[in-house]
């Protein structure tokens, strides 16, 4: 082997056939092999681009030990199986664009590369040039002055063919992910410089589109919105002849870029147009490749496999994943989802594989009378809004917590998730294998008759016979405890419930409505879904809330051992960094958790976790899993990030001294 970076290329067609011209004359890469579904395929391509090594599958090129790094140019559905399985082989990862075919299977992706350790970079070849880098310095200059108006076109005519990956549905066809990829990225990047950042987020997505006969996008339109008042046009298609330009506008004048998106294709030179206020006559701008687009964008990786990511304006995975969220908003504006989207879909995993518990995790149990089950310790949420794509969003968190060994889950009438996870335990075959923790009877509907047709209605939404643990979600003091124990008892005895308890319940009710089952010869709460957590709860997060954080609730759960099903363990965020007494600006975590004796916790917590090699995070979660009486820690990752750094928590063990130390009030 040479010490040049030796590639393989996954897939076989025109894209490929570009970037392996562009690998030949490359300062930093070879071309060694190409994998294709068809060995003759995999001939020709080879002996047209001078890849010595050929392979009639995917799975053939990964498993060669000399290839280095990977491009994948497979159809759009793909990109996520392959991009998983290279990271798996331990290849480095140059997918072309868009990385997936929405956010949620991005961060897969993402994540398969931060578990595996390889560098990965979504193929946007235009932002490696150094035509992109001139105009950033541009735009970081203020030329034109405060960047006002973004406008951005790329777009084409195809000839029709339904079953060609631009017009095929089922191959992630449209204009929008096909090219109107680059324009939200080169949106997002121009803001972001304009605002003194790499990148930045719209703050409001809107759009409209033609579907036209074979049920994608034909052309395209949208609206974003930027802080800073920064506003952005952009335009794609695949089936409509557009100028394909992007255009800024600012206080002092404006850019023109009459070719954005391959600058100099072949090397040389390319012009950046700027026309200031007042100014005689526009000034071009020459900027001078020293090679083809392609070449640079193999260079990029090569020169950044350490980092593991290239700088920006290259694409950073944040930059992918708010590019892919911004392109989920805009489809879903237009009314782009795919049949594979929707919430009736059975979604297969990212990586195509049968889903299974991951051999070696850390996972910890807990064991309920009266359920034949196991619970995972940690108890995945199910509040998913805001999520643009709620199935895929979900399958993939879904997935991945079932592999970390979690089969606990937790959803509510009130959440509007339970469509969600019944379809995705349906995709799945996992009923048998999964707890389910349902809750209804929410204030104002908190009472027999409503608790009775909420749970009816969650039983249906679910698409199951029955859940595994009821909790009401709310108590209604007004009502005896009496007519709550009867009507619970009533759907056990029916089988539409195994256990029950109440989440947000004084003691002083549970312990009324345990007196009243046992005099009755009736089943009582078997557990409570309070608050629980290292940080007091200083005001209710939403009213009626219940914590049983307090010393008097701790020694009762220790005196009965009722286990606690604790919702926000995490306090929700105010271990992570977020929480500073000079910052308020996440006015809801200041509201609810900001005190003197809140912030000693965290930086108690904090001490520890530099001791113990971990995260404050993990402290606090840890300090919910190891109290004397049984716990079940509630989380509500929304990012596969969030949810490994929860995992840890699973392997530290406290002491009981050092449970007393974290929770002093002072």
């Amino acid at each position: 082997m040479s010490d040049r970076l030796s590639w393989g290329i996954i897939g076989a067609g025109r894209i490929a056939g570009a970037f392996a011209k562009g690998v030949a004359t490359s300062k930093t890469g070879t071309l060694l092999a190409v994998g294709s579904r068809d060995q003759a395929k995999a001939d020709k391509f080879g002996a047209e681009f001078g890849a010595p090594r050929r392979y009639g599958s995917y799975e053939a090129l990964l498993a060669d030990k000399d290839v280095q790094a990977v491009y994948i140019a497979t159809p759009h559905p793909m990109h996520g199986e392959w991009a998983i399985k290279a990271a798996e082989a331990g290849k480095h990862i140059l997918c072309e664009k868009p990385l997936t075919i929405n956010y949620a299977e991005a961060l897969a992706v993402i994540e398969a590369a931060r578990r595996h350790d390889v560098f990965l970079m979504e193929a946007f070849m235009y932002r490696c040039n150094p035509q992109t880098a001139r105009l950033v310095e541009l735009i970081r200059e203020k030329v034109i002055g405060d960047v006002r108006v973004i406008q951005a076109t790329f777009s084409f005519h195809a000839a029709f063919n339904p079953e060609s990956r631009l017009l095929n549905q089922t191959l992630g066809g449209g204009g929008i992910l096909d090219v109107g990829c680059y324009c939200t990225a080169m949106a997002r990047l121009i803001a972001g410089v304009a605002l003194g950042k790499d990148f930045a987020e719209p703050i409001a997505v809107s759009g409209c589109g033609h579907i036209g006969q074979s049920r994608v996008d034909d052309y395209a339109v949208a609206s974003l919105k930027f802080p800073g008042g920064i506003l952005a046009q952009l335009a794609t298609g695949v089936q409509l002849n557009q100028e394909s330009v992007v255009r800024i506008f600012g206080s002092e004048g404006s850019i023109l870029v009459p070719s954005p998106w391959f600058c100099a294709r072949d090397g040389g030179a390319s012009k950046i147009i700027v026309q200031r206020k007042g100014g005689k006559a526009p000034r071009e701008i020459v900027v001078e490749s020293p090679a083809g687009i392609y070449s640079i964008e193999a260079d990029t990786v090569a020169a950044n496999i350490a980092k593991r990511q290239a700088p920006s304006p290259a694409m950073s995975w944040a930059d992918t994943l708010g590019n892919m969220r911004t392109l989920d908003q805009w489809r879903t504006a237009v009314g782009m989802i795919y049949d594979s989207e929707k919430p009736e879909a059975n979604i297969p995993t990212v990586d195509r594989r049968p889903l299974a518990v991951r051999p070696g995790h850390k996972m910890k149990y807990g064991r309920i009378e009266g359920l034949d089950k196991p619970i995972s310790r940690l108890v995945m949420g199910t509040m998913l809004e805001g999520s643009t794509l709620p199935l895929p969003h979900a399958t993939v968190l879904f997935d991945e917590f079932f592999r970390a060994g979690g089969n606990a889950f937790d959803t509510a009438v009130v959440y509007g998730s339970e469509k969600i996870l019944g379809q995705w335990i349906k995709n799945r075959g996992l009923r048998d294998q999964v707890v389910i923790l349902a809750k209804g009877a929410h204030t104002p509907f908190c009472d027999p008759k409503n608790l009775t047709e909420q749970l009816l209605v969650t039983l249906d939404r679910l698409q199951t016979s029955y859940v595994d643990i009821y909790m009401m979600h709310r108590d209604n003091p007004d009502i005896p405890v009496g007519e709550f124990i009867d009507v619970l008892n009533e759907h056990k005895r029916l089988g539409r419930i195994r256990l029950f308890g109440g989440s947000n319940w004084s003691i002083e009710r549970v312990k009324a409505a345990n007196r009243y089952a046992k005099r009755k010869g009736l089943a009582g709460f078997s557990a409570v879904s309070n608050n629980f957590s290292l940080a007091r709860m200083v005001e209710p997060v939403w009213a009626g809330c219940v914590a049983a954080s307090d010393p008097e609730s701790r020694r009762w759960h220790k005196k009965t051992q009722m286990p606690v099903f604790s919702w926000s363990s995490q306090a929700r965020g105010f271990f992570t960094g977020r929480a500073r007494p000079d910052d308020k600006s996440d006015k809801e975590l200041a509201r609810c958790w900001y005190s003197d004796d809140n912030f000693k916790r965290l930086a108690r917590a904090t001490e520890l976790a530099q001791m113990r090699g971990a995260l404050p995070i993990n402290i606090a979660l840890a300090y919910v899993l190891n109290q004397p009486f049984p716990t079940y820690a509630l989380i509500g990752p929304r990012t596969l990030t969030e949810l490994s750094t929860s995992l840890p928590a699973l392997d530290i063990e406290l002491t009981p001294d050092e449970l007393r130390r974290l929770n002093l009030e002072a």
